[in-house]
C-alpha cells in the first residue's frame, strides 16, 4: 500500500468511496451522493492549498484523508478541518490511520497549527480513530443535522499540530 497526493483522475474511485457513506450512514450529512464530476471538482479546489492524499494498493484507492477551511474568518487561516473514508472493503486494515500519519505533519509542514475533526455520533470506530491519532474532544454539538428523518449530534475532537 501506498500513500501519495491526490489526482484529479482519482475522482472515480472517491466518489465510490464516498457515494455510500452518503447514501446510507449519518457520517455525512450530505443527503445525495456527488457524482463524480462534483468530486473532481473539489479535488481540483481542495488539493492546492490544503493536504489531500490517498491510499492506494494495485492501482486501486482504498482510502481518503484531506484537509480543509475550518472557518472563513481570516484568524482561523492556521486551523484546518481533517476528514478520512476508507473503502468498505478495506476497513479494519490501518488505512485510516496510515492516511492520518501522514495528512497532519502535512498540514503541520503548511504552515497550519490545529486540525479538527466533526464526528456524526454514534461512530465509535471514528472516535476511537481519532482518538489514537492524538485527537482530544472538545464538546458537542446536540441535534445540529438532520438526515434519514432524526436529529443526529456532532461531537468535535482537536489535535495541535
Amino acid at each position: 500500500m501506498i500513500v501519495r497526493e491526490v489526482d484529479v483522475s482519482d475522482a472515480a474511485m472517491i466518489q465510490a468511496i464516498y457515494a455510500p457513506v452518503v447514501a446510507n450512514t449519518i457520517i455525512s450529512f450530505e443527503e445525495i451522493p456527488p457524482d463524480i464530476s462534483e468530486m473532481a471538482r473539489r479535488i481540483a479546489t481542495i488539493a492546492p492549498v490544503y493536504p489531500y492524499l490517498v491510499a492506494e494498493e494495485d492501482g486501486q484507492v482504498l482510502g481518503y484523508a484531506y484537509a480543509c477551511e475550518h472557518r472563513t474568518r481570516s484568524a482561523y487561516r492556521f486551523s484546518v478541518d481533517v476528514t478520512v473514508y476508507v473503502a468498505d472493503r478495506a476497513h479494519r486494515r490501518g488505512i485510516g490511520r496510515l492516511l492520518y500519519s501522514e495528512l497532519l505533519p502535512a498540514a503541520a509542514a503548511r504552515g497550519y497549527h490545529a486540525a479538527f475533526a466533526g464526528i456524526a455520533l454514534p461512530n465509535e470506530a471514528s472516535v476511537r480513530l481519532h482518538q489514537t491519532m492524538g485527537f482530544r474532544s472538545v464538546g458537542i454539538y446536540r441535534e445540529v443535522g438532520r438526515k434519514f428523518g432524526r436529529w443526529h449530534d456532532v461531537g468535535w475532537w482537536q489535535r495541535l499540530l
